[in-house]
């Protein structure tokens, strides 16, 4: 059902005008969705349930937030996290509206390819900020897609204040290497390797924690988060760091 409304109001709404009235749109569908027996963090609304993806993952009818996105915003609140400068890479629509409107933190978005909404366009192998600047950087599905992943984890430890804190997520595999191959490059042959079309590897925790230590970042935790049907967050895997 919503996979079937979401193809017919892709093809009968332009994408700008789609973004702007996005929150009004889904209100429409969603109002099916009211109960008690959900809650989403994010837009704070009440939910009968959430709408299971095709992948498995769970989606928020009223502000299309999804699993992982919630979990990082219940992670950033619950830790007093929401403060001082923050860099967040491509940010989910529904965040991104959240945060934006907080007045008690800088929040500054950037998205290089121009797919989500964000106030800039750095690039992550060469961030356009001097060192020191920021007290959180988020960085969710982002290194997989880079070619020059070192080049970028170090940048995120330089544009990072001291003590500052970094949080990482990515697919990740079995085992303790990182699967990756510079001569597959098709995007076909990359969908059949790396899992998407434009992902370049598939990192196992241990081999980004080894490749996060190895370009300067000494403080790693690995964050474990286990389900919790209430709020529609699914067991995952995140990075911390801290320069």
């Amino acid at each position: 059902m919503y996979k079937t409304v979401k193809k017919i109001v892709f093809a009968l709404v332009p994408r700008k005008q789609l973004i702007k009235h996005e929150l009004l749109l889904r209100s429409v569908f969603a109002f099916r969705f009211k109960g008690k027996k959900h809650k989403c963090p994010i837009c704070d609304r009440n939910l009968k349930k959430f709408i299971e993806l095709e992948n498995g993952d769970l989606l928020c009818p009223f502000c299309g937030s999804r699993a992982r996105t919630r979990r990082l915003f219940t992670y950033l609140q619950e830790n007093d996290l929401l403060k001082g400068k923050i860099l967040h890479f491509s940010p989910s629509r529904s965040l991104y509206r959240v945060l934006k409107k907080n007045a008690g933190i800088d929040y500054v978005s950037t998205d290089f390819e121009d797919q989500f909404i964000a106030d800039h366009r750095f690039d992550i192998t060469n961030i356009d900020c001097e060192e020191g600047t920021f007290d959180l950087v988020v960085c969710y599905h982002i290194l997989e897609h880079i070619e020059e992943d070192e080049k970028a984890i170090r940048e995120l430890h330089r544009v990072l204040k001291q003590n500052g804190l970094c949080l990482i997520q990515t697919p990740f595999k079995e085992g303790s290497s990182i699967y990756e191959d510079k001569t597959i490059t098709s995007r076909k042959d990359r969908l059949k390797e790396f899992g998407q079309e434009d992902h370049v590897r598939i990192y196992s925790i241990q081999g980004l924690k080894e490749r996060l230590k190895n370009n300067h970042f000494d403080t790693i935790t690995e964050l474990f988060f286990e389900d919790d049907p209430y709020l529609g967050l699914k067991e995952e895997t995140v990075i911390a760091v801290r320069k």
